[in-house]
C-alpha cells in the first residue's frame, strides 16, 4: 500500500498444476460460456495439467489476444469462474471453490511473455491489400487490430493521448497492471504490422470520410466512455473534487505520484471519500491510500456506497484488498451535499443514510433514504466514480452515425456495424460503460464482420 507495484504475484509453476489438477475436465464446460471471447477453458487448464505450457498459451491466443492482461483484470468471478460447475446455482458471484480460471490464464499469459512467444496466423494475401483505421487504443480497439492484422489486413490504429492503451493505461493503476506487461501486449501487435498513431484525435485531426478518402476500406470505432459523470448535489463545484476519471488519469497515466519528478501535480486530503461501488472506486480509492502514505498522512480514505456490499458491482478480489489496505466503508450512505470553507475547498460531506427498497431496473434493490437520517463526514477531498458517459468527440461531428439517447453509437448487434457503411464499433462506446473483456468480446465480433465485408468489395 505504500507504492505502486503490483499487489498480486500470481501463480508459481507448482501452484499453477496444482489448480489445474482441480479441474475435473467436465464433458460439457460450462466455463466457456461464461468468457465473452470463447476461450477453450478445458483445454488450456488441460495442457497445463501435462505441463505443455506452449499449447495452453496457443490455445488462449486463439481466442484472446491479451492473457496477462485479462488474466489480472478480468472480473471472473462474475464470468467463467461464476459458471463453473463448482459454483452453486443462484449464487451473485463465483465461489471459492470454483477454479480460479484468470490465475491460470494470467500464469500462461506470462509464461509467453517470459518465453517470448507469439501466436500468429498466416497472413491472408487475398486480404493484404486492404487498410483498416481503428480509432482509439482500448481494449476493444487493440483487439479488433490483432484479430485483423492476424488476417494480413493493414491495419493504422489512431490514440488521442500520447500513450496507448485507452483505459488499461489511464483508468487502470500499474500495482493492478503494470506497464510492462500491457507494453508487451501492444507490442506484439506492432510485431503483427499494426501501425500505431498517437497525439492524434479522429474527428479534429480527421474526420471518419477523410479516412475514407485516404484509402482506408473500413472503420472500426473503439472510441471508449471517457466523460465523467456527476452527482448533480449542492457543492460539487468546490476545490478538490475530482471526477474518477481525471483522478486517475493524472496519476496513472502522467505520473502525478512522482511528482516534482513528472509536473502533473494531483491533490491529496487527509479526509479522502470516494464515492461509488465499481472496480473505479476501488482503484481510486486505493490510489489514494497510497498517496495519502506518499505524503506522510494517515491513512484515511472511505469509500460511500448508497447500497450494501452484496450490490457492489465491484470485483470481490478488489474489495477485498482496499480493505486489506486500510480503506473504510460507509455503505447504505447517500450524498447530499458537499460543504466547503471561505476559501472555496472542501471541508465535509452531508449525506443521509439509506435502507433497501424493492429491486429497480438493475435487479438490486434500490436505496431508499431513512427520514432524519443525515450526517456528516470529514471530507477535504472528494472522488466521484459513479461512471462514464460516452465519448462524443467523433460522434458530435458526424451526424450520419446515429446514437441512443445516452450518446451510445447504434450498432446491428450481429455485425457491429454502424448506420455507416463501413463503420463498425464496439467496447463501451456501444454498451456503455463495462469490463475489458466485454469489450473484446464485442471487438473480435466487429473484426469477423470486417473480413466478411472487405470480401465482398
Amino acid at each position: 500500500m505504500k507504492d505502486f507495484e503490483e499487489v498480486i504475484m500470481g501463480y508459481l509453476e507448482q501452484d499453477a498444476l496444482e489448480e489445474a489438477s482441480r479441474c475435473i475436465q467436465c464433458k460439457n464446460p460450462t466455463c466457456i460460456g461464461g468468457c465473452p471471447v470463447g476461450i477453450d477453458i478445458k483445454t488450456f487448464i488441460g495442457w497445463i495439467k501435462k505441463k505443455n505450457y506452449d499449447a495452453a498459451y496457443a490455445t488462449i491466443r486463439e481466442k484472446n489476444n491479451f492473457p496477462s492482461i485479462c488474466g489480472r483484470v478480468c472480473p471472473a468471478e462474475y464470468q467463467c469462474r461464476k459458471a463453473c460447475v463448482f459454483t452453486k446455482k443462484g449464487e451473485p458471484f463465483a465461489s471459492h471453490e470454483s477454479i480460479n480460471i484468470n490465475f491460470l490464464e494470467r500464469f500462461i499469459g506470462d509464461y509467453g511473455a517470459h518465453g517470448g512467444l507469439i501466436a500468429t496466423m498466416a497472413g491472408a494475401a487475398r486480404l493484404a491489400r486492404y487498410k483498416v483505421a481503428v480509432v482509439g487504443s482500448g481494449p476493444a480497439g487493440l483487439c479488433c487490430a490483432g484479430e485483423l492484422a492476424r488476417s494480413g489486413i493493414q491495419v493504422t490504429v489512431f490514440e488521442g493521448l500520447h500513450k496507448t492503451g485507452g483505459v488499461l493505461r489511464y483508468g487502470i493503476p500499474s500495482f493492478r497492471l503494470p506497464r510492462d506487461v500491457l507494453d508487451f501486449e501492444i507490442n506484439l501487435l506492432k510485431k503483427l504490422g499494426v501501425e500505431i498513431q498517437t497525439n492524434f484525435i479522429v474527428g479534429k485531426a480527421q474526420t471518419i470520410e477523410e479516412l475514407f478518402a485516404d484509402g482506408y476500406s473500413a472503420v472500426f470505432l473503439g472510441l471508449g466512455a471517457g466523460i465523467p459523470s456527476f452527482l448533480g448535489i449542492p457543492g460539487e463545484n468546490l476545490c478538490n473534487i475530482y471526477s474518477a476519471n481525471e483522478f486517475l488519469t493524472r496519476v496513472n497515466l502522467m505520473s502525478a505520484n512522482d511528482f516534482p519528478k513528472h509536473h502533473t501535480p494531483v491533490n491529496i486530503g487527509k479526509h479522502v471519500v470516494v464515492i461509488g461501488g465499481g472496480n473505479t472506486a476501488m482503484d481510486a480509492a486505493r490510489v489514494a491510500i497510497r498517496l495519502q502514505h506518499a505524503g506522510g498522512i494517515a491513512p484515511d480514505t472511505t469509500v460511500a456506497y448508497r447500497r450494501t456490499e452484496l450490490e457492489m458491482p465491484a470485483r470481490r478480489l478488489e474489495i477485498e484488498h482496499a480493505k486489506e489496505e486500510g480503506v473504510t466503508f460507509a455503505m447504505l450512505v447517500k450524498p447530499e451535499e458537499f460543504i466547503g470553507d471561505d476559501t472555496g475547498f472542501v471541508t465535509r460531506l452531508r449525506a443521509s443514510r439509506c435502507e433497501l427498497g424493492e429491486p429497480d431496473a438493475s435487479g438490486r434493490r434500490r436505496p431508499v433514504v431513512v427520514p432524519g437520517s443525515t450526517f456528516t463526514i470529514e471530507c477535504d477531498l472528494a472522488v466521484i466514480a459513479v461512471g462514464l458517459g460516452a465519448n462524443r468527440i467523433l460522434t458530435s461531428v458526424t451526424p450520419q452515425l446515429e446514437t441512443d439517447k445516452y450518446g451510445d453509437v447504434t450498432v446491428n448487434p450481429e455485425t457491429m456495424e454502424t448506420s455507416m457503411k463501413g463503420v463498425f464499433a464496439g467496447g463501451d462506446i456501444v454498451g456503455g460503460e463495462g469490463t475489458v473483456i466485454e469489450a473484446m468480446g464485442m471487438a473480435k465480433k466487429a473484426a469477423a464482420a470486417i473480413i466478411v465485408y472487405l470480401s465482398h468489395l
